[in-house]
């Protein structure tokens, strides 16, 4: 137990050894100030951007499986009646197998 107390202690000297001199602590503040200014304001643009990116490459390889199918039902591929992207394909396949699990009794 005295070894984990040691290790704590430690880390916690390596977090706020910087803040030990007065140069240290005025870097400490130059990377807060550029952490708040530049770059959390970069990063929910730049999370949206990857969300959408991810479910259009998503759509679009579901509607190349829709025209390569020959089908012509559109519903069995992204069916948007139901509730929370539960339509999409996969999702659909997925879902119908946990049910015939579930209720295979």
């Amino acid at each position: 137990m005295a070894a984990i107390g040691e290790m704590a202690v430690l880390a916690h000297k390596l977090v706020t050894a910087p803040q030990a001199s007065a140069c240290g602590f005025c870097n400490i503040i130059k990377y807060g100030t550029l952490c708040r200014t530049v770059v959390w304001p970069c990063l929910p643009p730049l999370l949206m951007y990857q969300y959408i990116r991810a479910k259009d490459e998503d759509y679009y390889a579901t509607e190349v499986l829709y025209f390569k199918s020959g089908s012509r039902d559109a519903k069995a591929f992204y069916d948007t009646s139901r509730l929370n992207g539960s339509g999409h394909w996969r999702i659909q396949q997925d879902l119908e197998s946990i049910r015939a699990g579930a209720n295979s009794e």
